[in-house]
């Protein structure tokens, strides 16, 4: 089987087009470019799609998680829960705060944060846990708000993958006290950089947004509209988290057709599944039937005894067949920082460690062409065959490649 020559199939694109062109066209002709009236509606749109009371558009998801720990109270001395299978953002905002992440194995299955390890790891000072669903798949929320409400902790969710996401037909963003959405540029729903807080709880929605924008007094951004005045209070020290009117105008766009680009994906999801879970070499994503996946990431994990090539091998090889891939994520504890800040070592946490030998991301984006799909499909089939582990003789496998 041979892939098609010359044919490069990188690892995103985002579904962007004339429609967003003209949103943005529409704001720059306004003449109202930060935060404003699109911002607003743009929050109220969201609001209603994921089913919460309040959401506020901010400048990252990173900007929101910290927004969100903040508003939960959490301070020096104060301990988070943390998948060390996450990209750092949601261990960093954490720190930012003074208190320290406290990582957590995962579940193997789900690659999402193992409840029971983090029950082992929960002391006097731990606060809140940061569920992550990774790759789009929803944790289980039921088992994590139980564990959550026993140790008397805030539950923060990373949705940075999970739009749209449902567990057991309740969409992602309408559960726990606050989520955090990502709208960067690879994201389920972009506006470049960009993010948005979504809550149900009328105390965290005001002091999140009071923080959003320096500390000011609520609609701080109007003083420069025809209603506002030029009068303001300053109520904290607060920090420069709002959206711009020309991101929220193209997330306006992109919110309208956020079923239509995970329907897309699902799509690519369920070709992939067809044609790999025959392969003996490869592990195909198992989603729980209880939950939808967003379908952010579809990431495949090597069989190392039914395959001959390493993960960065494999990597490597789909690259010269014009494939473009990555790997999510390096777990935290093997990165410099959080062993030199926290100790965290090589072995601390098994799973993750295993699991992250294993696997690597294939394109997911609702803009893929069929002939796109297909030579993902040829080109990891051709490898996985190719470079397979024939028989095994007394435990030591033989392969040909």
């Amino acid at each position: 089987m041979n892939t098609s020559k010359g044919m490069q199939v990188p690892f995103h694109v985002a579904d962007v087009g004339e429609a967003e062109v003209q949103a943005v066209a529409e704001v720059i002709r306004s003449g109202w470019l930060t935060t404003g009236p699109k911002a607003v509606q743009f929050e109220e749109e969201f609001a209603k799609y994921v089913g919460s009371k309040h959401a506020l558009a901010v400048c990252s998801c990173t900007a929101a998680l910290h927004l969100a720990l903040e508003a939960v109270g959490i301070g020096p001395g104060d301990e988070v829960l943390v998948p060390t299978t996450t990209f750092t953002a949601t261990a960093e905002v954490v720190v930012y705060l003074g208190a320290a992440p406290v990582l957590v194995d995962i579940d193997p299955i789900t690659l999402n944060i193992d409840a029971n390890d983090a029950a082992k790891r929960v002391t006097r000072r731990t606060k809140a846990i940061v569920p992550v669903h990774y790759g789009g798949q929803p944790c289980d929320m039921e088992q994590i708000q139980a564990f959550a409400d026993s140790h008397g902790l805030h539950v923060i969710e990373d949705a940075a993958h999970a739009l749209p996401a449902f567990y057991r037909e309740r969409k992602v963003g309408s559960m726990s006290e606050i989520t955090a959405f990502s709208f960067y540029a690879t994201k389920t729903l972009t506006t470049g950089e960009g993010g948005m807080i979504t809550t149900n709880d009328d105390t965290f929605a005001e002091r999140m947004r009071i923080m959003r924008l320096h500390g000011m007094a609520c609609d701080a951004w109007k003083r420069y509209s025809a209603e506002g005045s030029w009068y303001y209070q300053v109520i904290d020290a607060g920090y420069k988290y709002n959206m711009s009117d020309i991101q929220a105008a193209v997330g306006l766009v992109q919110l309208r057709k956020c079923d239509s680009m995970r329907d897309a994906r699902e799509r690519v999801a369920y070709r992939y599944n067809l044609a790999f879970a025959a392969l003996e070499q490869l592990e195909i994503p198992v989603v729980s039937n209880d939950r939808r996946s967003a379908w952010h990431l579809y990431p495949i994990r090597i069989h190392p005894r039914a395959l001959q090539l390493r993960r960065d091998e494999l990597i490597g090889e789909l690259r010269k067949r014009g494939v473009g891939t990555s790997v999510h994520f390096i777990p935290l504890h093997l990165h410099p920082y959080y062993q030199k800040k926290f100790g965290y070592k090589i072995g601390d946490f098994p799973y993750a460690e295993r699991e992250y030998q294993r696997y690597i991301s294939l394109p997911i984006f609702p803009t893929m062409k069929e002939e796109h799909i297909e030579h993902v499909v040829k080109a990891v089939s051709e490898v996985a065959g190719a470079c397979a582990n024939k028989y095994v003789v007394n435990n030591a496998a033989v392969h040909e490649c």
